[in-house]
């Protein structure tokens, strides 16, 4: 899309509305548990666990699931979850980072392999991908939290690297290790962020084509799909006018 004004080209963004909410809550209930477990069950002593809290509320998760999912972590209930990250390619030569939290990683590998192999895509071979995208910090906010100038002061101010914004949000990109202190400041100064997560940020991005564009949406959504998949990152830039067209299909 022309200057990323909506889809951007870090990863295919589906809203809530597009995925049945219970398998949207169920991937945000997975993340608060196991990040709960990475540290301790307090979000204010837990900077992941804050950041998952933030994006299951976000994700209109209610309060009482957010509390359960922090209490199976407590209880030591529930399936112990390992984090696998998948590199691979899609149409037009795309790279992909996918990013998922599983019980069952012969299933998981199977089903990205699956869905990479229906779509045009294939698997690739751990770093044959990564070394072409920055680990850096995303903090993300609704468009309404203000226009483009205000938040690139309050941004620079808070000491962040980068700041991009559309007519749906702003992204405002921190080192990686900086993440959090960067958004308590600007939490401070724009209130609570729609998101704060680790990302990867493509150094390059790749336009594909209105032959492509279409095969590629679909593997992304495949991959999306699936419960095992958390995030997925890609390298490319579709045209507006594609990505319209590709809506009304």
């Amino acid at each position: 899309m022309a200057g990323h004004s909506k889809f951007k080209n870090i990863m295919y963004r589906k809203g809530a509305q597009d995925k049945k909410r219970s398998a949207l809550f169920s991937k945000l209930s997975r993340e608060v548990t196991v990040a709960a477990k990475s540290g301790l069950p307090d979000p204010n002593a837990n900077p992941r666990l804050r950041a998952a809290v933030s994006a299951a509320r976000s994700g209109g998760m209610p309060k009482d699931n957010i509390e359960r999912a922090i209490a199976k972590a407590v209880g030591g209930d529930g399936d112990n979850y390992e984090e696998l990250r998948y590199e691979g390619f899609g149409p037009s030569g795309v790279s992909l980072i996918i990013e998922t939290l599983t019980d069952n990683r012969n299933r998981t590998a199977t089903n990205i392999r699956t869905a990479l192999s229906k779509n045009g895509g294939n698997l690739g071979t751990s770093g044959s991908v990564t070394h072409g995208f920055d680990r850096m910090g995303l903090i993300t906010y609704k468009a309404e939290a203000g226009d483009p100038d205000k938040i690139f002061e309050a941004a620079l101010e808070a000491g962040a690297e980068d700041v991009t914004s559309s007519e749906d949000e702003h992204e405002i990109w921190t080192a990686q290790a900086d993440l959090h202190e960067v958004a308590g400041k600007l939490e401070a100064i724009l209130g609570e962020p729609e998101g704060v997560k680790l990302a990867w940020r493509p150094q390059t991005v790749i336009n594909v084509d209105e032959d492509n564009a279409g095969t590629l949406m679909r593997l992304i959504e495949a991959l999306e799909d699936d419960d095992d998949v958390q995030t997925v990152w890609a390298n490319y830039d579709i045209d507006d006018e594609v990505m319209e067209r590709l809506g009304q299909d």
